[in-house]
C-alpha cells in the first residue's frame, strides 16, 4: 500500500488504547520510585489520559484495572470520561494480589478460592455492563512451582470451567481476551504459558474468546509476528498489550528495544487486515524512571511511525519478489519501507487532525506536566509499593 491518501486515512483511524495503571507509580520488585504529580484517582489518571490523547488525537479509550480503578459509580466514571473526550476501554482483572490465590485463581484446588476468583471476573463483566466497555482482559498467573505439586491437566479443566462461566455472562456486543505468559511467577509449570494454549480456549469457548498478543511475554528469539499473522488468520487475535523487553517482561516502552520487531509485527497486522477488524492496540507499560505521560505520547508515537512503515509496504513488488522465489528483492522491498522516515508524513496527518505536529513539544510547552505537581498535593498516589 503506497497510496498516500490511503495511508494518512488510515493512520487517523487508528487507535491507541492507554492503561490507567501506566500513569500511577510503578517500580521492580525491589523498589519504586514515586513522582511528583502522580494521580490519586481514577478520575485523575483520566486527566492524564485526556492530554495525552488532546496531543496525539489517536488514543481515545483508557483500560482500567480493578480493582486498582475501583469506584463506587462506574457509570459516573465513563461519564467523567466522556466528558474529558474520552471512553472507557478494556476491563482487566486481578486475581494474583491477594494472599488466597499463592496456589492460584481459577485453578487452585481450592473450590473456594476459584469461587472467590470467577465471582471477580463476573464483576467485571458488571463493571463492563456499566461502562459500555467492550473487552474484558484476562491474565493468569496460576501455575506451579515444582513436579507434582498440583494435577497439571486437572488445572485446564478448572481454567476451562471458570472460562466458560465468564463467557456466557458476556454480553452480544462484549468480547473476552485471554493473555498468555510463557513464566512468571509460576516457575514450572503456567496455566496460560502461549498462544497454543490462550487460542485452545478461545476456539472452544466460540467466537467472543480472542487472544491478547502481548510482546513481552514471549521467549527470546520467538517470531511474535508469525503468531500474529497465524491468529489473524484465524480470526482469533483480539488484542495486543503493546510494550518492549530486553530479557523478560520488562515492560518498557513500546519500539524502544526493537523497533523493526515492532514494525514486522505491525506489517502483518495491515497485511491480515488487523486495522480494521477489530484489533484492540492497547499499550501495557510501566514507566519506572521516565516521567509517565511523555512516555505513553512517545509510545503512541512509537506504534503510528511502525504502523506508517508498514502502511508504505509496495505489496505488488513483495509479492511479484516472493513468486518468483527473489529471496534479497523481498527482503529489499520491505527494508525499503521500514527505512523511510515516517516522520514528516506523520507531521501532515497531525496537522490535518488539527493537532501540533510535534506532540512532545506541544505537551512540554502546555505547562501540564507543572500544573499537576502543584496542584496534586497529598492524598495516596495511585500505585503499587515494593
Amino acid at each position: 500500500m503506497s497510496d498516500v491518501p490511503a495511508v494518512k486515512a488510515a493512520l487517523k483511524s487508528q487507535a491507541v488504547e492507554t492503561p490507567s495503571w501506566a500513569y500511577g507509580n510503578s517500580g521492580t520488585r525491589f523498589k519504586v520510585f514515586a513522582q511528583p504529580g502522580v494521580p490519586r484517582s481514577p478520575q485523575e489518571k483520566l486527566d492524564d489520559a485526556a492530554q495525552v490523547h488532546a496531543f496525539t488525537k489517536v488514543a481515545p479509550t483508557v483500560a482500567l484495572h480493578i480493582p486498582w480503578d475501583r469506584v463506587e459509580d462506574y457509570g459516573a466514571l465513563a461519564k467523567y470520561a466522556e466528558e474529558r473526550g474520552l471512553k472507557l476501554g478494556a476491563i482487566n482483572s486481578n486475581v494474583f494480589q491477594d494472599d488466597d490465590y499463592k496456589l492460584g485463581s481459577v485453578t487452585h484446588p481450592d473450590p473456594a478460592v476459584r469461587r472467590k476468583a470467577l465471582d471477580h471476573l463476573l464483576e467485571c463483566v458488571d463493571i463492563m455492563d456499566a461502562t459500555g466497555s467492550r473487552d474484558l482482559k484476562l491474565w493468569f498467573s496460576d501455575g506451579t512451582n515444582y513436579p507434582g505439586q498440583d494435577d497439571i491437566a486437572a488445572r485446564q479443566d478448572r481454567l476451562g470451567e471458570a472460562l466458560t462461566a465468564v463467557y456466557d455472562r458476556l454480553g452480544d456486543d462484549q468480547r473476552m481476551l485471554l493473555e498468555y505468559k510463557f513464566f512468571e511467577p509460576a516457575f514450572y509449570t503456567t496455566d496460560v504459558p502461549d498462544w497454543g494454549t490462550a487460542y485452545a480456549h478461545c476456539l472452544k469457548l466460540g467466537p467472543k474468546a480472542q487472544v491478547c498478543v502481548d510482546t513481552g511475554h514471549h521467549a527470546p528469539g520467538t517470531n511474535i509476528e508469525f503468531i500474529v499473522a497465524l491468529l489473524l488468520r484465524e480470526k482469533k487475535l483480539g488484542a495486543f498489550d503493546f510494550n518492549s523487553r530486553f530479557y523478560a517482561d520488562d515492560d518498557l516502552m513500546v519500539g524502544a528495544a526493537d523497533p523493526f520487531q515492532l514494525f514486522r509485527i505491525m506489517y502483518e497486522v495491515v497485511r491480515g487486515g488487523g486495522l480494521t477488524s477489530g484489533v484492540a492496540f492497547m499499550l501495557d507499560q510501566c514507566h519506572n524512571i521516565e516521567p509517565k505521560i511523555p512516555a505513553i505520547i512517545r509510545s503512541v508515537m512509537n506504534v503510528q511511525e511502525a504502523t506508517a512503515k508498514a502502511l508504505l509496504v509496495d505489496g505488488d513488488a513483495l509479492a511479484a519478489a516472493q513468486r518468483t522465489g527473489d529471496v534479497l528483492g523481498a527482503n529489499a522491498v520491505l527494508m525499503d519501507a521500514y527505512n523511510t522516515d515516517v516522520r514528516p508524513l506523520l507531521a501532515e496527518v497531525r496537522e490535518e487532525l488539527g493537532i501540533d505536529a510535534d506532540p512532545m513539544g506541544a505537551y512540554r510547552g502546555s505547562g501540564w506536566a507543572e500544573r499537576i505537581v502543584s496542584e496534586r498535593v497529598g492524598g495516596q498516589q495511585a500505585g503499587w509499593g515494593a
